[in-house]
């Protein structure tokens, strides 16, 4: 009898938590909800029931209705920047959300060097990371949501995260990238921004991909997704990223999105290239947002065994660039001027992210008079042995102008590559590259290496990525 009564009173504990409001971890104190908005809110309750969300800044509650399962969904429409606030949710059972802030949400996302902390990696510092983490205080309106690493075979409704507010431990353990970020996007617009950081490093692309957008790449067997055998790896492995640490974020109403990735695809450029606007089409698709803005990093140059190697890593960075032309509303970060010969992992973080700002605050904050985009190249034609090469450059030009250009190399009809002068002609509006060595210039490369030193940039600064006029096979290791 003394069972039977344990055994009732438990079931009895566990009906009286399934009939209270459950949220996702999204939404907690020291949330950030996107301003101006019909913000997306979810969770379950006892079917039938009937919830009512209340907020501090409006005096009109949302109410819905749990399904025969228990879930619900609604949205809330959000004011203009500000709070802090309170978020007040009842089904007969009142639960409250603190100290919320309405500004801009941005979802950051991708490998080491995104999930590279602002307290650095083991022997490897992050570049001014410590006036940073010494000067964080609660009372700046920054908060951080990352998201703990897991994988899973099938998408998950649930993750572990929570959001910290701007504390020195909580800016630490932060995402550098993602961080200086959101530090110059609420510098510079005087309004609360939230980060919800979710990265693994060493991780492919297609791990990050959904079950149905990787179904269009056959390439991939997807088969081990309906065993229930050990997976080696799992990590590496498609979906499995996806499922466990993007998919319990979705539909969290957001800004934009964040991606610094590529390393780990580096030998595998046509293909990467392919996977990206599926990877992109499929989080806009997921979300139910419209075209979100999507910025992402350019890998930067490295060694990767030979750092001289023509080709190589230069083949990503080149497959990254062409994205470019490939997915609507984004932008690229070329970062070919703060790379690390020796450490795959540059410190100076700061720069990347300022520069993920850079493109947010044009292109979707209605900042200007500066030139966010990198010159991207554009044609080339030669007149006696002189290659003359235009570029697109928005409302900016190529700089610097007197100099002589480092890493530039020319070949002709051989297709033996000869070092190169190079210079920028202000008059006629193009970079001029000769060599003495090719009489009739046939290509011309800039930094096509692994490891390379940027030496063209536009007149606000942004550096050009490595490129190349020809087609001709090259080397992808």
């Amino acid at each position: 009898m003394k069972r039977l009564l344990l055994t009732l009173a438990a079931l009895g504990t566990a009906f009286t938590l399934q009939a209270k409001i459950t949220l996702p971890v999204l939404f907690s104190d020291n949330m950030v909800l996107q301003q101006q908005s019909d913000a997306r809110f979810w969770g379950t309750a006892s079917a039938g029931k009937k919830v009512t969300i209340r907020p501090s800044w409006s005096k009109h509650p949302v109410t819905t209705t749990a399904d025969r399962e228990g879930h619900w969904q609604t949205t809330v429409p959000t004011p203009e920047a500000g709070g802090p606030y309170t978020i007040e949710l009842s089904d007969g059972e009142a639960l409250k959300i603190n100290n919320v802030l309405i500004g801009e949400v941005w979802f950051c996302s991708g490998q080491s060097n995104m999930e590279m902390p602002m307290g650095g990696f083991r022997n490897q510092p992050v570049e001014g990371a410590t006036e940073v983490i010494v000067g964080a205080k609660a009372s700046t309106p920054i908060r951080i949501c990352t998201v703990q690493r897991a994988t899973a075979r099938t998408p998950q409704e649930s993750c572990s995260a929570r959001w910290l507010e701007n504390t020195p431990d909580a800016v630490a353990a932060s995402s550098a990238t993602a961080y200086y970020f959101a530090r110059y996007l609420e510098q510079r617009l005087d309004i609360p921004v939230g980060i919800i950081v979710t990265c693994w490093g060493g991780t492919p692309v297609e791990a990050w991909m959904d079950r149905p957008a990787l179904e269009a790449f056959p390439e991939f067997d997807l088969s081990f997704l309906d065993r229930n055998d050990k997976i080696n790896h799992p990590s590496h492995q498609p979906t499995m990223l996806y499922n466990a640490m993007i998919a319990p974020l979705i539909p969290y109403t957001i800004k934009g999105f964040l991606w610094y990735q590529g390393e780990e695809n580096r030998n595998r450029p046509a293909q990467y290239q392919r996977l990206m606007p599926a990877f992109v089409e499929m989080l806009r698709k997921n979300w139910g947002q419209g075209t979100l803005p999507f910025y992402y990093v350019q890998i930067a140059p490295y060694k990767y065994g030979v750092s001289d190697l023509v080709g190589g890593s230069a083949l990503l960075r080149e497959a990254q660039m062409r994205n470019l032309d490939e997915i609507p509303a984004s932008g690229m970060v070329v970062t070919l001027d703060i790379g690390n010969k020796t450490c795959i992992h540059p410190a100076r973080k700061a720069q990347v992210g300022q520069r993920l700002a850079w493109l947010a605050l044009y292109n979707d904050y209605g900042i200007r008079g500066f030139e966010p985009n990198a010159p991207v190249y554009e044609s080339m034609s030669v007149e006696g042995n002189r290659a003359l090469l235009t570029f697109r450059t928005g409302k900016s030009s190529l700089a610097p102008l007197g100099d002589e250009l480092a890493g530039f190399e020319v070949a002709g009809a051989d297709r033996v590559f000869h070092p190169a002068k190079a210079w920028i002609d202000g008059r006629k509006g193009v970079l001029i590259v000769s060599s003495e060595e090719v009489p009739t210039p046939v290509a011309v490369r800039y930094a096509f290496r692994n490891y390379a030193e940027a030496s063209l940039f536009n007149t606000s600064g942004i550096p050009a990525s490595s490129f190349r006029t020809d087609d001709w096979e090259l080397p992808v290791k």
